[in-house]
């Protein structure tokens, strides 16, 4: 596991623009809600960190 913030582009899943946010690689799995930088609507973003230590990010809206 990485214990650096890695920047991940996602796509914003209510106005679709691309966005880069920072993922925490020192914990296993998290959820938290960011608001995108475009729009300002709040993104539920769920991280998972594999084996090899890269980051996947899942990205929803808060209601989803």
């Amino acid at each position: 596991m990485s214990n650096e913030l890695s920047a991940k582009s996602i796509s914003c899943p209510y106005c679709g623009e691309h966005i880069d946010i920072l993922v925490d690689g020192s914990l296993p799995e998290q959820e938290y809600v960011e608001d995108c930088q475009v729009c300002c609507r709040p993104i539920v973003l769920s991280v998972t960190v594999d084996l090899d230590g890269d980051s996947v990010v899942m990205a929803r809206g808060e209601n989803e």
